[in-house]
């Protein structure tokens, strides 16, 4: 896994700006969380624009794609059709205007077999990432496949989940056989179903234990302990929910990397990818270090990718 990259909404804006209007909660409730500033889309910016923002600055690295693998948390963003179109016509054609068909045309790889992932939330990038290894280890003639993450709130939308802050925007990564980057070790996935339509109370009620259970499940998958751990990177939420999970899991606080998360909130799926380029950016990752990627969903869902570090 190699070749980070992401892109934000193009409005910023502030947690004392937001919170007048845009958000449930308070500015101090939002300050306290760790939130300070974040990312809107324009009114006429969509998924697709979003996502070839995020693709750009790694353009010249997408040679010869075998698939590009589109995950989505709200599921209307798994298309940029027009429904006013439908409403007039009665045609169910103009919904299907598929956002990673229109990217594979922009990017010019018509070789490239398009995918979408929906139904998991915010753990849906990760979720995209176990497909890549999964479509490599069955296509023995596929090398390089692209997983982006693209999603922005509906206009009107409230720019807040679970008390935390949300921004608009998209990240992406390459996934293949080449020995360079992140060595994708291990995926680990938990749904509870029955817990679909939890609220706010009841999704948080049930984050640390099943954040624990997915922790301490992947690392009895890989037969390894917490303390072979040199880096966690979680999502962006309420600080105090990992002041929580380091105790509950043993693991040193700074090893917990959240640095970005008061500069860009929570990015929907794109988290873990966000905050992995920062902290690879800063070179403090040296090789062999092994890290532990986590997401948490609505659906609900849970999601654990473990890495370690190539070069």
């Amino acid at each position: 896994m190699h070749d980070l990259s992401y892109a934000m909404g193009s409005i910023k804006r502030t947690v004392d700006e937001s919170a007048k209007t845009d958000t449930f909660s308070s500015v101090k409730l939002l300050r306290s969380s760790g939130f300070e500033n974040h990312y809107i889309a324009d009114e006429n910016e969509s998924v697709l624009d979003l996502a070839i923002k995020a693709v750009e600055p790694i353009r010249d690295r997408l040679k010869n794609l075998d698939s590009i693998i589109w995950a989505s948390c709200i599921p209307e963003n798994a298309t940029v059709g027009n429904r006013e179109y439908f409403e007039k016509s009665k045609d169910v054609k103009p919904l299907m205007d598929f956002p990673a068909s229109r990217l594979q045309s922009h990017l010019g790889m018509p070789q490239a077999i398009v995918l979408g992932l929906v139904q998991q939330a915010c753990t849906s990038m990760l979720g995209s990432i176990r497909v890549a290894c999964g479509l490599l280890a069955t296509e023995i003639d596929f090398n390089n496949i692209l997983c982006i993450t693209s999603d922005r709130f509906p206009l009107g939308a409230k720019y807040e989940q679970a008390y935390n802050l949300i921004s608009d925007g998209a990240a992406c990564c390459i996934v293949s056989r080449e020995q360079k980057g992140f060595r994708i070790l291990a995926s680990h996935h938990i749904t509870n179903g029955s817990a679909v339509q939890a609220n706010d109370e009841e999704t948080v009620a049930v984050y640390f234990t099943y954040m624990n259970r997915i922790v301490n499940e992947i690392l009895e998958k890989f037969k390894i302990t917490i303390d072979d751990l040199d880096w966690i990177i979680p999502q962006n939420i309420n600080q105090k929910a990992w002041q929580i999970l380091s105790r509950v899991l043993k693991i040193d606080l700074d090893r917990v990397f959240v640095e970005p998360m008061s500069e860009v909130a929570h990015c929907i799926s794109g988290d873990n990818i966000i905050n992995l380029k920062h902290l690879n950016d800063s070179q403090r990752i040296k090789p062999g270090q092994r890290l532990l990627c986590l997401m948490a969903g609505y659906g609900l869902n849970w999601q654990a990718l473990l890495l370690e570090k190539v070069n």
